[in-house]
C-alpha cells in the first residue's frame, strides 16, 4: 500500500520514519550554531526565544540549557507530544501554525534548519515573516536559517539509497517549478511508503523581496553555522538576521 499526502510536511514529519531517516544529523554542529548565534545577537540573560518549527524540541532544550526562556512551536502534534516531556518553568511547547502570529513577544525568533518554504499557498511564506515581525519585541531579532538554494541545485545528487535501521530509503532529487523536490520511497513494517519533500528554492533576492513586503529590515547574512561571510555560489547555508 502506498501512502502519500498533498501537504507533505503535515504527514511526513509526523511519521517515525522521518526521524529514522534523519537521525544522524550533526547536533554538535547545531549546538555550536546556537552558541554562535545567541552570542552574536547578545540576547539578554534569561531572554525569551521562540523556536519556530521546533520539531521534537532538541534545539529548544539546548537553548533552555543556556539559560533562556524558550517556547517551541510546531505544526506536528506528534513532535510536540514528544517534546512535552522536556517542559519546565522556562521551557514550553505548543502546536502552532507558524504562518499565524503566536500570542506573545520575544527577544529572538529562530526559524532553523530550512523550516521555511513548505507551504502549498505561497502567500503563507509572506505571512510567516509578518508573523515573526509581530512576535518580536522592540529589541528583538528574527533569524531564518535556510539552505543556499544556489549551492544545493549546483551540487544536487539526483538519486541515492540511504540505509538506516534496516530500511532502504530511495531518495530522488529534482528541481521543478521553482521547488527543490525530494521523492522518498521505502518499504517498512510490511508496507510500501512514498513521501515527497518540496521546498521553495528561495534565493537571497527572493527573501529580500519578502522582507520588503513584510516591512522588516535585513541586517546581516551569513553562509554557515560559524557565521562566516555568505557567498552565493559556495556557501551551504543562507542565514539571515532581520528586525
Amino acid at each position: 500500500m502506498s501512502k502519500s499526502t498533498k501537504q507533505w510536511y503535515a504527514s511526513w514529519f509526523d511519521t517515525p520514519y522521518y526521524h529514522i531517516l534523519y537521525k544522524d544529523r550533526d547536533y554538535a554542529e547545531a549546538q555550536g550554531f546556537m552558541d554562535n548565534l545567541t552570542n552574536y545577537l547578545n540576547i539578554p540573560e534569561h531572554g525569551k526565544i521562540l523556536d519556530l518549527a521546533c520539531g521534537k524540541g532538541r534545539h529548544s532544550v539546548y537553548l533552555n540549557s543556556l539559560g533562556y526562556k524558550v517556547t517551541g512551536v510546531d505544526l506536528s502534534e506528534q513532535s510536540i507530544n514528544y517534546a512535552n516531556q522536556f517542559e519546565n518553568e522556562t521551557l514550553k511547547f505548543n502546536v502552532h501554525d507558524m504562518s499565524k502570529p503566536y500570542p506573545d513577544t520575544f527577544d529572538a525568533v529562530f526559524n532553523l534548519f530550512t523550516s521555511f518554504g513548505y507551504f502549498e499557498d505561497e502567500n503563507c511564506n509572506l505571512e510567516t515573516i509578518k508573523s515573526i515581525k509581530a512576535e518580536l519585541n522592540a529589541f528583538g531579532f528574527g533569524v531564518i536559517d535556510f539552505m543556499n538554494s544556489n549551492y544545493i541545485i549546483e551540487n544536487l545528487v539526483k538519486e541515492n539509497v540511504k540505509t538506516v535501521e534496516g530500511i532502504d530509503f530511495l531518495q530522488k532529487r529534482s528541481v521543478k517549478d521553482g521547488y527543490i523536490i525530494k521523492d522518498i520511497s521505502f518499504n517498512a513494517d510490511g508496507e510500501a511508503f512514498q513521501f515527497q519533500e518540496r521546498v521553495k528554492a528561495f534565493t537571497l533576492e527572493d527573501f529580500e523581496t519578502l522582507f520588503e513586503k513584510a516591512g522588516v529590515h535585513l541586517l546581516d547574512v551569513f553562509g554557515d553555522y560559524k557565521l562566516r561571510k555568505y557567498h552565493s555560489k559556495t556557501s551551504e547555508r543562507l542565514i539571515m538576521i532581520f528586525k
